[in-house]
This record gives C-alpha cells, sequence and structure tokens, in this order.
C-alpha cells in the first residue's frame, strides 16, 4: 500500500487532487492541520492510501496554493543527496503509518468500502478538532439513517446518497448537543444569574454585556453583585461600568451578605453575580461559594470559558467546576481561536447547554446567543466539508 500526503488550505481541495492523482479506489488514512514545520505547504495534511498509487511513497512537496488541483513540485535533490532524500521520505511514510494506526483504530475513513461522504464529513469535524471518537459516532450514526439499518462494529456504510447522507450528517451533528440562551431559572422574579470561571476567563466584561443586552435594552431594574475581592481592583472596574450605565451596584465579600442582598431586592428584575476567578487549584478552597450555589435553586450559574482553550483543559475545567453546579455553559473569545470543535465535544460530553458566545471586547455588540445553526456553522466553516452546505 502506498501513503502519501496531500497539503492545502482546505481538507475539501486536497481531497480533491488526491482522489483525482490516485483514483476512486484512494483511501483517505489520516487529515490534521498541517504540523508547523511544513505549515508553509498548506493548512491541513490530508494522507491517502492506494495499493494501486504510483510514484512516491510519500509527497510531502505538493503544495496548493491557489484552485483546486494546482501543485509545485520541488526541485530534485543533487544525485549525491538522493540517498538522504529517499531516508527523509521513508521516515515521512512511517510517520503517516504510525499516525494512521494511533489515531483511532476504528476511524470511518479507515474502514474498508468506506464512501466519500463519510470520508469527507469526518474529515471536516476532525480538521476542526472534534473529538475522533465523536466524529466517528457522528458520520456512523448518518450512515446508518440513510440505509435504515445499523452496521456491525468495523463495518463502513458502502454507499450513500449524497444529499441524503448531508442531511442525516446536519440531523446527527445537532443531536449531539443543546442550546438554551436565557437568563435565570424558571419565570419567578428576580431572574438571578450568577458567572463562574477560571481567571482571566472574560467573567466581567461578559456579565456587562448581558446586563446591557437583556437588562437596560429591555428596560429591566438590573442589579450588579460582586464577590471578587481578591483581584486587584476587580470591584472598581465593574463598579465604573455600573456607573456608566446607570444601574446599581454592590461589592460583597461573603455569601452570607450576597444572599441578603439578594432578598433585599427583590423587586429587581436582572441581579447579576460576577465570582473570584478560580484556578484549577482553587476550587478546593471555594466551600462557601459552592454550597451557595449549588443550594440555591433560583441562581442561574454559567460557565464561563475561553473557546481557546484546548480540548483536554476544557474537559478538566468543566470536571473541577462541577462543584459549582453550572447549569450552562458560556464561551468567550471565540476572536482568538479558528478551531470550534471542542466546544461542540465538550457540550457533548457534558451534556450542559450552550447559552451565549462572546467574541471582542466591545461592549455591548460582542455578545450572541448560543444556536445550533451556529454552532454548526461554527464548526464546518473553513474545513471546506461539503456537509456545511446542506446547514
Amino acid at each position: 500500500m502506498k501513503i502519501k500526503s496531500y497539503y492545502s488550505r482546505t481538507v475539501e481541495d486536497a481531497m480533491a487532487t488526491a482522489r483525482h492523482e490516485m483514483g476512486p479506489d484512494a483511501m483517505l488514512v489520516n487529515s490534521r492541520k498541517a504540523p508547523p514545520e511544513v505549515r508553509h505547504l498548506g493548512e491541513y495534511e490530508v494522507v491517502f492510501g492506494s495499493a494501486n498509487a504510483t510514484g512516491a511513497s510519500v509527497d510531502a512537496s505538493l503544495k496548493l496554493p491557489g484552485g483546486r488541483g494546482e501543485s509545485t513540485p520541488v526541485p530534485p535533490a543533487p544525485q549525491g543527496d538522493r540517498l538522504s532524500v529517499e531516508v527523509a521520505e521513508l521516515k515521512k511514510e512511517l510517520e503517516g503509518m504510525r499516525r494512521a494506526i494511533t489515531r483511532t483504530a476504528c476511524a470511518p475513513a479507515q474502514w474498508i468500502g468506506v464512501s466519500q461522504d463519510i470520508s469527507d464529513a469526518y474529515a471536516a469535524l476532525t480538521a476542526a478538532e472534534v473529538s475522533a471518537d465523536l466524529a466517528r459516532e457522528i458520520v456512523q450514526a448518518a450512515g446508518d439513517r440513510v440505509n435504515g439499518h445499523h452496521l456491525p462494529p468495523g463495518r463502513a456504510t458502502q454507499r450513500t446518497d449524497g444529499s441524503t447522507f448531508q442531511q442525516a450528517f446536519i440531523e446527527e451533528a445537532s443531536s449531539r448537543f443543546a442550546t438554551d440562551p436565557t437568563l435565570g431559572r424558571g419565570p419567578a422574579q428576580p431572574r438571578i444569574v450568577a458567572l463562574v470561571g477560571p481567571p482571566g476567563s472574560g467573567k466581567t466584561t461578559t456579565l456587562v454585556k448581558l446586563a446591557v443586552n437583556y437588562g437596560l435594552a429591555a428596560r429591566r431594574p438590573v442589579l450588579l453583585l460582586s464577590l471578587d475581592t481578591y483581584r486587584v481592583a476587580a470591584a472598581d472596574q465593574l463598579r465604573c461600568y455600573a456607573a456608566i450605565l446607570g444601574v446599581g451596584f454592590q461589592v460583597l465579600e461573603t455569601v452570607s451578605s450576597l444572599a441578603q442582598t439578594i432578598e433585599e431586592n427583590r423587586g429587581k428584575e436582572l441581579i447579576f453575580i460576577d465570582t473570584p476567578g478560580l484556578a484549577y487549584g482553587d476550587l478546593e478552597d471555594s466551600d462557601s461559594l459552592a454550597h451557595f450555589l449549588a443550594t440555591r435553586g433560583d441562581i442561574d450559574t454559567h460557565l464561563v470559558l475561553p473557546a481557546s482553550m484546548k480540548a483536554a483543559d476544557l474537559s478538566r475545567m468543566v470536571d473541577a467546576f462541577e462543584i459549582l453546579r453550572p447549569q450552562h455553559l458560556l464561551f468567550t473569545k471565540l476572536d482568538e481561536t479558528g478551531a470550534y470543535g471542542p466546544i461542540f465535544s465538550e457540550a457533548a460530553r457534558s451534556g450542559k447547554p450552550l447559552s451565549f458566545f462572546a467574541a471582542g471586547q466591545r461592549i455591548p455588540e460582542d455578545l450572541e446567543a448560543a444556536s445550533r445553526e451556529r454552532v454548526l456553522d461554527l464548526v464546518l466553516q473553513g474545513a471546506g466539508g461539503r456537509a456545511r452546505s446542506a446547514a
């Protein structure tokens, strides 16, 4: 079996070129963002294998800077360097095979007879950094929907109808997570919202955006409360915002005083609580806040996390903050990343609905309500996935 790497700006372009060159029997072995040392060749690396392929085993010189199918080969090495070139190519071939084996043993793209629709959908998801296991589940379930039956483990859907599969793919992806852009728990007044999260996640700025968009814009009386007495001038920042907006503001040092203040302001429609940023190791010392939030059925707690955080760190942080019993996930700093698969994966893994997205420092503009359509668009945009057109 010949293994060959293709590089391009999008996964779709690289796949099209590979199939044009290697024929319809070519099988997608792996897709990922290109490593830094070869990023100049293209944003994505797609590895194809074929028992009938000809030419070099691995071609790391293929570059697709323009339209689909364009390539610029690197000039051949001098005669004296041929041995070193062959050794380098052998190393690349072995590395490609190692990645294919260790990435996931059951990836749809590695199954015999996999359809191009499944291959493309799986590549689009993994290129966006959706977890390999979740991507496999989604495309397998979409293929099963199209064929009307469940396939045994390790067997790929042999053929799919393109448009039917795309619709099934979108429906399966949408079913894996929930969105709920609401504030407060139930119809009772006041609606009380607490934002929790690690330091630097953007809680304070997001709180002000929410207060403006869902309080002042709707002419609802708003009160801002701060428990953040740890950071220097943290409360002063929120106090300044409150003065500019013309809303009430108080700094509280204990959860008992917080409970009393809430009772004294039952006439407000919206109460927002800003909490101190808690690092992973600080959560063990937050017993009083954790007990307060976990036992108050009238407080809607949103866990605020940066979208630029790595997938493994996101899962670790969500699990750690479970002590505070957050009901929603709210992601900030969407403008600081181009891979939104970890958001999708974490929403699916945790079962917590996505509430709002923030992408910038502008108040109140850089805030939007989460929706299924927006999440899928974020995940699939830029990956070249044909499934995006069905959305």
